[in-house]
């Protein structure tokens, strides 16, 4: 049997990742003991690697694919193919950046007063890029965690990543640029995505994580309402594209069906109410595939 030898992130993406595969509909199990999880499809063989490292195994051909960062793959200057974004992080739906951070009494106020000063940081290649462009010449250090609390003692500055900025503002940081804006990616091998069965089944895989994290933030909605009033509740109601109107049993009523962002059902619930709705239905998601 043919299988695909897939690299699942160790780390800050490993819960977010897992949970991803079971909306999606893959099972994976993971022991506290092993770096080789279950999952329930014989096709496809896991391996717990870490963003980090994961583009360098994939390279090799150590591993068909796998889900890192893209930062991961420009860092480490891998040769692989990055066939999708997968827009999720640890903590939610989002791109992450790598930004250029100071303490909020430095002196520091754009990259050109980094000249000759001392930057901490875990993307060391990435970084040194940024100073080229900006034509500066700095010292940069590579920095293995905890980097927010090196500046000011043992750096000046730090490039360090972020989702929501809440962490460098803790540490009394000020943000100056972004350095690289990334995003969850799925990788594969040069010679696996060659592969025309290897290539189906990531791209398969790929539909189907992409459906969830569609519908992450979505609820379906579900309502009857007179044909008479079926006017004002269609002005209330935003949609994915168009709702799908039904006819019911009674020639007067039609049943609404539509997809909505979850953040809005709470405003437009007493409005469709209002519009004469009745027996409104909101109900979860697994995936909306476009």
């Amino acid at each position: 049997m043919s299988r695909l030898k897939l690299g699942i992130p160790k780390g800050s993406l490993q819960d977010a990742t897992l949970d991803l595969f079971a909306r999606a509909g893959w099972k994976i199990a993971v022991s506290s003991r092993s770096y080789v999880p279950s999952i329930d499809d014989a096709e496809i063989e896991c391996l717990l690697v870490r963003a980090q490292e994961m583009a360098r195994y994939v390279e090799t051909g150590a591993l068909d694919a796998g889900i890192t960062g893209h930062d991961w793959v420009v860092e480490t200057g891998s040769a692989v193919e990055e066939l999708a974004e997968l827009i999720y992080a640890k903590q939610r739906l989002a791109r992450v950046r790598w930004v250029l951070a100071v303490p909020e009494d430095s002196a520091i106020r754009e990259p050109r007063d980094l000249r000759g000063k001392v930057i901490a940081t875990e993307v060391v290649r990435i970084t040194e890029a940024y100073l080229a462009r900006h034509g500066v010449t700095a010292r940069v250090d590579f920095s293995w965690g905890a980097t927010e609390v090196k500046v000011p003692q043992l750096a000046d500055a730090i490039v360090e990543v972020t989702e929501t900025g809440s962490s460098l503002r803790a540490n009394r940081l000020r943000i100056i640029d972004t350095v690289l804006e990334s995003a969850t990616v799925f990788i594969m091998n040069r010679h696996a995505v060659a592969d025309p069965w290897k290539r189906e089944k990531a791209e398969n895989l790929i539909l189907m994580l992409q459906g969830a994290i569609a519908a992450a933030t979505k609820v379906g909605l579900l309502l009857n309402v007179r044909r008479d009033d079926l006017p004002r509740v269609l002005d209330v109601l935003p949609a994915l594209k168009k709702p799908t109107i039904s006819t019911l049993s009674d020639p007067e009523w039609v049943a609404v069906n539509t997809i909505i962002e979850e953040a809005v059902v709470r405003q437009i619930l007493p409005k469709l109410k209002a519009a004469n709705a009745q027996g409104i239905v909101e109900y979860p998601l697994n995936k909306i595939v476009l």
